[in-house]
């Protein structure tokens, strides 16, 4: 029995669609993810953790159904691609919103300028808890839950269908709003210990004028939040997980 070359196209031409398919939601995501997509990451290894991801993902759906005769339809590249960049921005503004808690502490303690910035614009303390949180979402098996994350996916978004505009903008602020106040949950210890802080200087420069409590406070600032930061980091980035996860397990409340 000779298999001929059109009914070896023939045969290829469903799952190949499929993956195709798959490859354009999954590059999408791929590209604003935490770590997958992070800056320093090179382009080619995104490609291929794109790759790797698609043939994870296209076995676990259906097949993708309006397979073209010809050329590729634009229809489906922009759905599947912005459907994709959704969900991965839906666990980057967790990332966001765990720089903006550490860009608070650093504010609050005055340590935003301790040993310059490393990488992106952003204060030393925010670095830490940034790749810190990276770290530990890799280790708790994010690659696997990823997958699991972009399967379930196609229940939401089946192939091909587009994300209604006014729920997708409900969701972005909802989302946003969510981030900022966990942010400022995170940041809420150091918030207060910077007010107490400066309630207490005040209070010894009203009683010693001549006293310079600049001088003494700085330092005192610095070292308390540096205490701090080491007794409660622990505790931020488990907090920061448990709502990744969540995240993860149900990245919409309602499916725009």
């Amino acid at each position: 029995m000779t298999v001929s070359g059109n009914d070896l196209i023939a045969l290829l031409h469903g799952p190949l669609w499929t993956w195709f398919a798959v490859f354009l939601r999954v590059a999408g995501a791929v590209s604003v993810a935490p770590a997958f997509g992070h800056r320093l990451v090179p382009l080619r290894i995104r490609l291929a953790v794109a790759v790797m991801f698609s043939a994870v993902v296209a076995p676990a759906i259906a097949p993708v159904p309006d397979q073209p005769t010809s050329g590729l339809p634009l229809s489906l590249i922009v759905t599947e691609t912005l459907v994709g960049l959704c969900l991965g921005i839906a666990l980057r503004f967790l990332v966001f919103g765990l720089q903006i808690a550490g860009t608070i502490i650093a504010q609050a303690t005055s340590l935003s300028q301790l040993l310059g910035n490393a990488g992106e614009p952003s204060p030393t303390i925010a670095q830490i808890l940034h790749l810190a949180a990276l770290a530990l979402a890799m280790s708790a098996g994010f690659h696997t839950q990823a997958a699991e994350y972009l399967i379930r996916s196609y229940d939401l978004f089946p192939p091909g269908q587009l994300p209604l505009p006014g729920a997708l903008s409900a969701w972005s602020v909802s989302h946003a709003s969510h981030i900022f106040a966990l942010a400022f949950s995170l940041s809420a210890p150091f918030v207060i210990a910077s007010l107490l802080y400066n309630l207490t200087l005040g209070a010894i420069n009203r009683a010693m004028p001549q006293l310079m409590v600049t001088l003494v406070g700085a330092p005192a600032i610095a070292f308390g939040g540096l205490c701090l930061f080491l007794l409660l980091a622990p505790i931020l980035l488990m907090i920061w997980l448990d709502a990744f996860h969540e995240t993860l397990l149900s990245p919409f409340e309602t499916a725009p």
